[in-house]
């Protein structure tokens, strides 16, 4: 498999997803035809431009799934898979609502690139039960696209202000995450990456992240951390992943 799993698209300073064109130019060819899974956001058509703009020094074909009556017959077409930000409820519903699920799957283990973002990023975990969102629409399941074997946590505070907020921290959400599911969560902070190429996984990007187990205090990691161990956990929903 080829990832790139992607916290966010934008780190202060810098144009829309310019901080991971170096690492998308050595995953994506010249010519490549990449489709681009835009149902995270209500406005599809200026996620899907604003997207192809920021490709276009790699010299790829985007297409939005969306612009045709088969949204499944993109995808199955495609050199690639760009699936982008926005509210991981809406994303996996129309997953499922469009049949891309399977043909996605079946592209990423076909050796084909898949790319995600926030959101995105989220749907290639077992589970979407690590998002931060607010759940505004009901897939029919939380199981998710399963292409790692472990959770990502996107947009993960590097440094969590809670003066004067009487609500739960990150920290607190996630470790109760881990009292019913036995699956560790990579928590990524702004900026930063899963990379996977076959075997290999590492942590990428301009920050660094927080793993989290059950039973074990959360962990700091460093970019350009070695994480091919995730990839063989068996990880253990207590309850259904559904």
């Amino acid at each position: 498999m080829r990832l790139l799993l992607l916290s966010n698209g934008v780190v202060p300073g810098r144009g829309y997803l310019a901080h991971a064109v170096p690492t998308l130019h050595r995953m994506l060819r010249p010519g490549d035809r990449v489709a681009f899974v835009p149902y995270a956001q209500h406005l599809t058509d200026q996620h899907t431009e604003l997207v192809a703009a920021a490709l276009a020094p790699l010299c790829v074909e985007l297409v939005g799934v969306h612009r045709g009556t088969r949204p499944r017959s993109v995808v199955d077409a495609a050199d690639a898979v760009f699936v982008g930000g926005g509210n991981a409820f809406r994303l996996l519903t129309a997953l499922y609502q469009y049949d891309l699920v399977e043909p996605i799957r079946g592209l990423v283990h076909s050796g084909r690139p898949y790319v995600g973002s926030s959101a995105g990023t989220n749907v290639a975990c077992p589970s979407i039960r690590t998002t931060n969102d607010m759940p505004i629409a009901q897939p029919p399941t939380f199981e998710a696209l399963g292409l790692v074997p472990f959770q990502v946590n996107p947009h993960y505070p590097a440094d969590e202000v809670m003066a004067g907020h009487f609500g739960e921290s990150r920290d607190k959400r996630l470790s109760e995450f881990l009292e019913d599911n036995d699956v560790p969560v990579l928590g990524l902070h702004e900026g930063s990456w899963v990379q996977v190429e076959g075997k290999q996984a590492t942590l990428g990007g301009v920050a660094g992240g927080r793993l989290f187990r059950r039973g074990s205090a959360p962990t700091d990691l460093r970019v350009g951390t070695d994480l091919s161990h995730l990839l063989s956990v068996a990880g253990h929903f207590d309850n259904p992943v559904g």
